[in-house]
Parts: structure tokens; C-alpha cells; sequence
């Protein structure tokens, strides 16, 4: 018999759709020895799974006829909607059994939201043996002892405030400015129809949202329904202070210097819904702000803080009586990100309203010191209370993409800045020299006379050399190591591609990216079900096809050429440290890899790379004269069908041993060298804090080159 009833109660309470447990009642109508054990553990168990029903089942007739089933699951439910309880653990430590009459020890430990693991608790359990089975005598005080006489349970959750992202120097790019949080006490509340409906007008908000929050919330409680900024609530207090029940207090909302550096800062907004318990395991109330992208989404761990909690006892009347566990929040922890306010103001500036991207790092830490993507959008306006819906469908719908962050997710063909990686190819795979001659007449005919090729310079460069064939950018002697190397093997200038950081991620965390493309015949054959040619290695071989990269690759790329070799991941947070605290955690450089160049090969690109900037044939020379920092880079100018071509110019400064390597992407401007490269210059000058020759459309043009 105590097998089958075992075996009964098991099955029964597992089942938490039915509405009852029903135990077999003894045959004989006497009580059964040991079954009172079975019960209690029966009941602690179907609790510990969250079957409240069953647990009411499971209750003396007696115990049934004096609370209601739904009063008895709303009095458990309370634990986790009010006091942050999780989960609970049980287990009967003794049963000792008397005649009709018996007593359960047990033990129960609550994990509770921030706080972790309380108990456990040990408690009494009273049973009786009535109307043909065993069953709970129950009160509030076998949930734990000090719920007895209609007490409850609390968990107050306290938050540090939101600490601030930096720019390298100590400059605020975002921190918390004075709002007002409009809320309400329910319990002070005289007309909630009129109270929801006129709310629901000033601030926006659907009536059902917030008619739910004030449902869910103790009679005491001060429940958040809006955010507004000081201005709107001192426009509309009169209409507030009319409304029996609401409550105003002061709360802060996020602000960003400027909207300076948007795409890396990021924002904060609404915890997105199917994040929500996760957030909420955590101690997040669920209203709070949070961020959603760049610094602000990556930081969110450092800049929250970690919340603490007070797990307190009411008494009916609303008085704390007793705290069963507290823990002290821990403060928040500020960002200092790598970026440079004045050199990121300039890069924006200079993009103004022309779409496109600057990247400029550091090229011996990855540490990037501006990031700007053009256009961009101020992160104000979707912080700013009342509006921020109405704002972000704005974005999403504009269609310059103001959202995107060009430098890391705009791809775009390279153009001639990739004849750097085919000339590190034809260097180590292709037999070439520095030194080996070409003769260019402006025109190619390497795949046959139906497939001319032209120079960008009308009659050529005439007999020249790898290295002045770089420095001149000579389409024509490209085309032919681009063929030249295909023969050899088809696979060359796209292994040298990835291996200079194309076609990958670079690992970024903080910010979305996109891996570009680095065509090889094996993508070719499984996107395009075609095989590679010949003529896709020539256009590869001065950066067009089907190359894809992004312009801060383009930066890591430059940045390892000019440091000597090394691919260093970037980096957007300089350190981490608490308010008024020395750094705690300081972001050290992570190398991707080396460059697959010989010491002396490399030599010969950088010292070709300086021949851009400096050599009287250079593409890039009449920009750069009288610039007292020598430069190294490379312009491009990448086909874009149907439109004008991207201009591109990326490089590092000083031409030796540089501090900083810089991409510049402008989209459909043209030559690289009339429009990036004047950027270039520009932010070299803002850098080195140098004079600022005037930019080229703010003077007569000059003669274009490429």
C-alpha cells in the first residue's frame, strides 16, 4: 500500500494542468503509517515546480474550507512578483506521526533576484488525517515563518547611477542629464479611469500599458510610467498635480556631447522585450533604459553597475519589521573609450554632409582615435523623452541610411589601394623585384585584343619599375601581374588578400561589422555558379571585381604596413575605472597576425608608399607639398557603375615609424586624390597640431590627377 500511494502521488502531482490532487484515501478509513511524510513531500516538491494548484490540493478539508484556492496561489505568487524569488529548494529533514495527527521539519532555501541563495530555513509543517487522507494544515506561515498573520514580503532593488563614456583625454561623449519620471502610488489613486486616460494624452503612452503597470504593482509602491525632461513637466504640472495619485520625481536621462562619434557611442533605449528576463534576473525593474548599440550596449555591464537589494518583511499595515538580506550596490564604472574629441570632431567635420567614412588608428596599439561615418544622426534625439519612436522610424526610413555605420559596415570596391597587397604578391609569389621594368602605352591587351585595357593616363608611364609603378599607379603593369600571377596559380592575390585582414571579421565587439568579400574561384563557383578567369584575377589586381572591404579594414591594413608587419585587432576602450578611481582594467593590443611580406619586400612598399606623397610623379605629391610631417599612402579611385567613382586614400604619418595610419572613404567623389587625400592631409595637420593648409573646394582646383 505504501508503494501504490508513493507511486499515486507522484504521478498526480506531476500534472500541473489539473485543477486537484487526489489521494487515495486508506481503505480501512484509518491513517496509514508513513503516509504523512509522502504528503509533505509531495507538497514541497509540486511547490518547488511551481504547482500551486497542486499544493492547494494537497491541504486539510479543513485547511480548504478557510482560504480560497485563488487567495492560497495568489499568497505564493506574491514571492516571486514581489519579493524577486526564483526559485526555491525544499527538503523534509523528519515526519513524525501521531494517531491522525502528524509533523513535517523541512527546510527551504528562496534564490532571490540579486541577492542569490537565502537559507536555508527550517520550518514546521502540520498535517491531519481527515476526510479519508492526510493532508497540510496550512498557513501563511509555512511559506516561512516570518509571513505569519498576513505579513509580506518585499525586495527593494537599488541601482547606482549610470556612469559616463570619455573620449581618451577625459572628455564626456555621453552622461546622464536631470529629467523628471512621472509615476503614481495606487494606493492614492481616486479615479483611475480619468487617471489613465488623461496620462495616456499628456505622455503618449497606449491607456493598456499603463493600466497593466499600475495592476502589477503593490498598493504602496511608486510606480515609473514616463520620462520627461524638467521643461514638459513644469509646461503641464498644474494638469499632473490634478490628478489625484501621481507622483513626480526627479530622475536623469542619457545625454551625448553633440551627438559627436554616434556610431561607436551608441545609445541606450527600452530593454528589448525578448531580453527581458534576462535583465530582470539580474534586478532590472524592466522600465529602466539600457544599451542597445556601440560603447553604451558593449559597456552596459561596466556602466550599470551591480545592482543591490533589501529583502524585507511588510507588516499589513505597510511597516518594515524586519530585512532578511541586503546587499550594497557597487558603483558603476565609467568608460574611456580611444578616441580623440578633437581629432573625431574633425573627422566629421570634414565629411560634413558627403557620405562616406575616416578611420584613423593608432599603428602600434589597434587603438582607434576617430571613427566617422557619414551620415550620421544625433543619439539626442532617441533618448529624448516622448519622441523616441517617432525618431528611430525616421532613421530606419531615411534612405541616405544615417543608422549604418560606413567604417565598419559600408563595403565598398578598394581600387588602386589594393595594389599594395598585389605588389606584396608579386614580390614573394610572383618572381618580381622592386626593380623589375614594365613598359606602359596606356594600353593593355594581356587578355586578347577583344578585351582592351586603358590607363588612367592617357599614352602611359612608359618604362618603369614595380616600385614607380605603385607610385604612379600604373593600371596597365597591375593588369599584367594580376594575369601573371593567375597563371601561376589563380589563388595567389586572394590568399595575400586575406592574409592583409580582407574578406573577415576583425573581431570588433563593440561595433557591428561586416567581413567584406575576398573573392577566390571557390566563391565565385558556389555564389555565382561560374568559374573563376583570367580576367577576374585582372581586376582584381587593381581592386575592382568583386572585392568588397570596409574602410576601417582598409586602416588595420595601412596600419600594419607602416608598423612593419604587424595586424593589430582595433581598439575603442582605453581603460575602465571607477569614478574618481585610478584604471581598473586597461585594453591591451591584440595582434591578428603578421603581414606575409619579407622585412626587405615590405621596406620596398613603404619606401613606394612614400614615393606617393613625395616623389614629383607620385599621384598623390601636389597634395601634400609643404606638409612638414612626411606621409606615406595611396590613392584610389574605385569604379562604381552607374555612378562616380569612390575616392579613397589611406596611409600612415610619419612616413617612418608612423604614430597613426588613416583610411579616408568618400563615396562617389571622384579621384582619391582631389577629395581623401586633401582629408588626409587635414587630419595629419589636426593631429600634429600643424597649420591648416585650406582644403581644396574652398580654394580654385587644381590640375586632377589621379
Amino acid at each position: 500500500m505504501r508503494k501504490l500511494l508513493i507511486a499515486l502521488l507522484l504521478l498526480l502531482t506531476a500534472c500541473t494542468a489539473a485543477p486537484s490532487i487526489q489521494v487515495v484515501p486508506a481503505p480501512t478509513g484509518t491513517p496509514v503509517p508513513g503516509g504523512a511524510d509522502l504528503v509533505a513531500a509531495a507538497f514541497l516538491s509540486a511547490w518547488e515546480r511551481g504547482d500551486l494548484a497542486g499544493m492547494y490540493s494537497l491541504l486539510s478539508p479543513s485547511s480548504q474550507a478557510l482560504v480560497e484556492r485563488s487567495a492560497f496561489i495568489a499568497r505564493y505568487q506574491e514571492l516571486s512578483q514581489n519579493g524577486g524569488v526564483t526559485a526555491v529548494h525544499t527538503q523534509v529533514r523528519s515526519a513524525l506521526q501521531n494517531g491522525d495527527q502528524a509533523t513535517a521539519v523541512y527546510e527551504v532555501t528562496f534564490d532571490v533576484i540579486v541577492l542569490g541563495p537565502i537559507g536555508p530555513k527550517t520550518m514546521t509543517m502540520s498535517l491531519v488525517y481527515e476526510g479519508g487522507r492526510w493532508g497540510v494544515n496550512w498557513s501563511d506561515g509555512l511559506i516561512m515563518p516570518e509571513l505569519a498573520g498576513g505579513n509580506h514580503l518585499r525586495l527593494d532593488v537599488r541601482a547606482p547611477a549610470r556612469a559616463n563614456i570619455y573620449d581618451r583625454n577625459g572628455r564626456v561623449l555621453a552622461a546622464d542629464e536631470p529629467a523628471v519620471t512621472i509615476g503614481v502610488v495606487p494606493r492614492r489613486i481616486t479615479d483611475l479611469p480619468t487617471l489613465v486616460t488623461r496620462l495616456s494624452s499628456l505622455v503618449g503612452k497606449p491607456q493598456a500599458d499603463l493600466q497593466a503597470k499600475i495592476a502589477a504593482a503593490g498598493a504602496d509602491w511608486f510606480v515609473p510610467l514616463a520620462e520627461v525632461s524638467k521643461e514638459f513637466a513644469q509646461t503641464n504640472y498644474e494638469a499632473l498635480n490634478a490628478l489625484p495619485g501621481v507622483e513626480l520625481r526627479e530622475s536623469y536621462v542619457r545625454g551625448y556631447r553633440d551627438g559627436v562619434a554616434a556610431h561607436l557611442v551608441g545609445t541606450v533605449g527600452p530593454i528589448p522585450p525578448g531580453q527581458m528576463a534576462d535583465y530582470q534576473a539580474k534586478g532590472y525593474r524592466g522600465d529602466e533604459r539600457v544599451g542597445l548599440s556601440g560603447l553604451e550596449a558593449w559597456g552596459e555591464p561596466y556602466l550599470a553597475g551591480t545592482r543591490g537589494a533589501s529583502l524585507v518583511i511588510l507588516t499589513p499595515q505597510g511597516q518594515i519589521s524586519t530585512t532578511l538580506a541586503q546587499r550594497e550596490p557597487q558603483p558603476a564604472r565609467n568608460i574611456y573609450s580611444t578616441l580623440d574629441y578633437d581629432l573625431q570632431v574633425a573627422a566629421e567635420g570634414l565629411l560634413k554632409s558627403r557620405r562616406g567614412a575616416i578611420v584613423v588608428m593608432d599603428a602600434h596599439t589597434g587603438e582607434v582615435l576617430a571613427l566617422a561615418s557619414s551620415p550620421t544622426y544625433d543619439p539626442n534625439t532617441l533618448v529624448k523623452p516622448g519622441v523616441e519612436a517617432q525618431t528611430l522610424a525616421q532613421l530606419l526610413n531615411d534612405p541616405e541610411r544615417p543608422l549604418l555605420n560606413r567604417a565598419s559596415q559600408g563595403v565598398y570596391p578598394l581600387g588602386s589601394v589594393f595594389k599594395i597587397v598585389v605588389m606584396a604578391a608579386a614580390l614573394e609569389a610572383g618572381g618580381y623585384t622592386p626593380e623589375t621594368q614594365y613598359t606602359c602605352n596606356g594600353v593593355w591587351t594581356g587578355l586578347g585584343p577583344g578585351w582592351t585595357k586603358y590607363d588612367w593616363k592617357p599614352g602611359g608611364h612608359g618604362t618603369i619599375s614595380l616600385r614607380q609603378g605603385l607610385i604612379q599607379s600604373c593600371d596597365p603593369y597591375f593588369y599584367d601581374i594580376g594575369l601573371n600571377l593567375d597563371r601561376r596559380d589563380p589563388h595567389i592575390i586572394p590568399e595575400y588578400g586575406r592574409k592583409f585582414g580582407f574578406g573577415a571579421p576583425l573581431g570588433l565587439g563593440a561595433i557591428a561589422e561586416d567581413p567584406g568579400l575576398m573573392p577566390d574561384p571557390e566563391w565565385k563557383r558556389d555564389s555565382l555558379g561560374d568559374a573563376w578567369r583570367p580576367g577576374d584575377s585582372v581586376n582584381l589586381a587593381i581592386g575592382q571585381g568583386y572585392l568588397l572591404v570596409t574602410p576601417l579594414q582598409v586602416a588595420d591594413m595601412l596600419a600594419a604596413v607602416g608598423n612593419g608587419g604587424t595586424r593589430l585587432r582595433p581598439q575603442f576602450v582605453h581603460h575602465i575605472a571607477v569614478p574618481g578611481g585610478e584604471a581598473e582594467d586597461v585594453v591591451q593590443p591584440q595582434v591578428l597576425g603578421t603581414l606575409p611580406v619579407s622585412a626587405a619586400n615590405l621596406a620596398a612598399i613603404q619606401d613606394a608608399l612614400h614615393g606617393v606623397t613625395s616623389d614629383k610623379s607620385g599621384t598623390a605629391q601636389f597634395r601634400f607639398v609643404g606638409l612638414s610631417v612626411p606621409v606615406a599612402g595611396k590613392t584610389g579611385t574605385a569604379e562604381n557603375p552607374g555612378h562616380e567613382p569612390h575616392a579613397w586614400f589611406a596611409g600612415y604619418a610619419p612616413a617612418t615609424n608612423p604614430d597613426i595610419a588613416i583610411a579616408v572613404l568618400v563615396e562617389n567623389a571622384g579621384e582619391g586624390a582631389n577629395v581623401a587625400a586633401p582629408m588626409f592631409r587635414r587630419l595629419v595637420e589636426v593631429y600634429y597640431k600643424l597649420p591648416q593648409l585650406p582644403l581644396p573646394w574652398e580654394t580654385p582646383p587644381p590640375t586632377p590627377s589621379r
